[in-house]
């Protein structure tokens, strides 16, 4: 297994994962991805920004996630709570695993790989949010270290519990 850029080739794979994650959301009575976001052209974005991960077992992609440098918008207010700091961060965005592979710890190889991508720009602080009903990644990102920090509102509307891990 790997974790590496995504490239174009693996599309379609990123989106089976994609649906397979909207499906999983849907049977769990949460709202988020429900609006055909994201779909291929997000991926493309990312992928020509050169943000977008990759977890492969071969030519398989088990898992997907963005990763970008620099301020998010999303998260200049953050409401009961606050970040631990206010040095440079990096941000996780769009993670899904394929649903077969849930519960093996390839979202802690994801993590692990954004963190050493992070220390490697002398960055030392990773930023991840949820959805209050999506428990899974609730445990996941706890399971990884990240503390919850407070409430961020998503394009100014989605309320999401943030965490924050520090490096």
């Amino acid at each position: 297994m790997e974790v590496r850029k995504t490239v174009p080739a693996d599309l379609d794979g990123v989106m089976e994962v994609i649906e397979q994650g909207r499906k999983y959301l849907r049977l769990q009575g949460i709202d988020q991805w429900q609006n055909g976001y994201p779909n291929r052209d997000t991926f493309l974005a990312d992928i020509a920004e050169g943000n977008s991960y990759v977890l492969t077992d071969g030519e398989q992609v088990l898992g997907v996630y963005y990763l970008k440098f620099g301020d998010d918008p999303d998260y200049a207010v953050i409401e009961d709570g606050a970040w631990p700091d206010h040095e440079p961060y990096a941000v996780i965005h769009r993670m899904a695993i394929r649903a077969e592979n849930k519960g093996r710890g390839y979202a802690g190889l994801m993590f692990d790989a954004a963190a050493e991508k992070a220390k490697e720009k002398g960055v030392h602080e990773l930023r991840i949010d949820t959805h209050d009903k999506n428990l899974s990644m609730q445990r996941a990102v706890t399971k990884c270290g990240f503390v919850r920090c407070g409430r961020v509102y998503i394009g100014g509307t989605a309320p999401r519990i943030a965490f924050a891990k520090r490096l």
